[in-house]
């Protein structure tokens, strides 16, 4: 699983310009079952998704993907971790610690 830290590298009045279609973005992935979660930071200076998946690789070229980031309107943090423990409702998202 991974946490995506989205920082914004562009006014505010940039992000709002792009914000429908990095909506669609998100929306086309979140239907991919790629993200299970996503929102903006507070103080309003970026955002984070979490992510599912084993191959950092196809997250970076994901999240190269996004509007903001075509748009030169933010850069991304990635970190994966392993969710070993989940509330019941992320059950199908719980992972194993590698052997």
């Amino acid at each position: 699983m991974f946490v995506l830290e989205l920082t914004y590298t562009a006014p505010l009045a940039r992000v709002d310009e792009l914000l429908d279609t990095h909506v669609a973005w998100l929306n086309t992935h979140y239907a991919a079952g790629t993200f299970i979660a996503s929102g903006r930071k507070e103080p309003r200076d970026g955002g984070i998704i979490l992510a599912v998946g084993d191959d950092r690789a196809a997250i970076e070229q994901l999240v190269a993907t996004d509007p903001f980031v075509v748009n030169g309107a933010c850069a991304y943090g990635i970190t994966e971790f392993l969710a070993t423990k989940v509330a019941p409702e992320l059950a199908p998202y719980r992972q194993e610690l590698p052997s």
